[in-house]
């Protein structure tokens, strides 16, 4: 990905404010702590999905991808 892409969608100060003034002009300043909380228990299922996920993962095979790579780069197949 070309760097300059990556700063194109980069948010300051006066773009999160206009993201936020447009979201209380569509929500309504009464949903928002329903929205937020909505967020919060989705964020709190989906990280909760991940984790056992990845127990499941290590209980079929306990070294991890990043064990995997790191073991490689210390002896690499065939160079003995």
């Amino acid at each position: 990905m070309n760097p300059t892409t990556l700063f194109a969608f980069a948010l300051g100060g006066p773009e999160i404010l206009l993201l936020f003034l447009v979201i209380v002009l569509l929500f309504g300043a009464k949903k928002l702590p329903e929205l937020a909380k909505g967020l919060g228990k989705a964020k709190s299922e989906f990280q909760k999905a991940t984790e056992e996920a990845e127990k499941e993962m290590n209980a079929v095979d306990p070294t991890t991808p990043i064990e995997k790579k790191d073991a490689e780069k210390v002896s690499p197949p065939g160079n003995n």
